[in-house]
């Protein structure tokens, strides 16, 4: 709490993490953290995710793709996160070098809830948005039961992860059900954005 603080009493400094991988750009080449550096390649995707195994599997799937990254954060899964997911799409929604977004979320907090919220105001907002896609690891995770790190489970009152995949799609979000399934599908929605016709839907 006393980091946070000190956080907020200043615009210069970013905490990434705690209890995350870091962050990267590969189009800068630049790491502050201990990603697998072979798995990037410099491309036009920006991904935020809460587990790092999803973000280095999301970053596999786009380099494969041919479309790679633009910057890659690791918000990590921790209750009180440096930097969340709303952080992260503020981020990619003003960097020129992002054209598609990619959220990788988990059961656990509110944060895919409340980006689900910033997502709904960026689309009403904005004529053309970058495409947005994302993943909600959890939905077969027994209920009260921690998944791979503290911040993985479902707290009293908080949504799982079905009701976390109603709200990213309510806000026009992609939701796929596999990382592996993000290049290929990222992929058609910037062709589909660069024709005007944006694709919404679960599968």
């Amino acid at each position: 709490m006393q980091i946070h603080s000190m956080l907020r009493s200043q615009s210069k400094s970013r905490l990434v993490g705690a209890n995350a991988p870091g962050i990267i750009s590969p189009i800068g080449r630049c790491r502050i953290g201990f990603q697998p550096l072979p798995t990037f390649s410099a491309g036009s995707v920006g991904i935020v995710a809460k587990s790092g195994t999803l973000s280095y599997e999301t970053v596999a799937s786009t380099t494969r793709a041919g479309i790679g990254q633009s910057l890659v954060i690791g918000m990590g899964g921790d209750v009180l996160a440096g930097t969340n997911l709303v952080d992260a799409l503020k981020v990619f929604e003003k960097d020129d070098a992002t054209k598609g977004i990619i959220l990788a979320g988990e059961i656990g907090g509110r944060a895919e809830e409340e980006a689900a919220d910033w997502i709904q105001d960026y689309m009403k907002r904005i004529s053309n948005p970058k495409p947005i896609m994302a993943l909600v690891a959890g939905v077969n995770a027994a209920e009260g039961r921690i998944m791979g790190h503290a911040g993985a489970f479902i707290g009293p009152s908080e949504g799982n992860a079905l009701s976390k995949v109603r709200a990213l799609e309510e806000a026009g979000v992609l939701v796929t059900n596999h990382p592996s399934k993000f290049g290929r599908d990222m992929r058609q929605l910037l062709e589909s954005r660069n024709r005007h016709n944006p694709v919404v839907g679960y599968f």
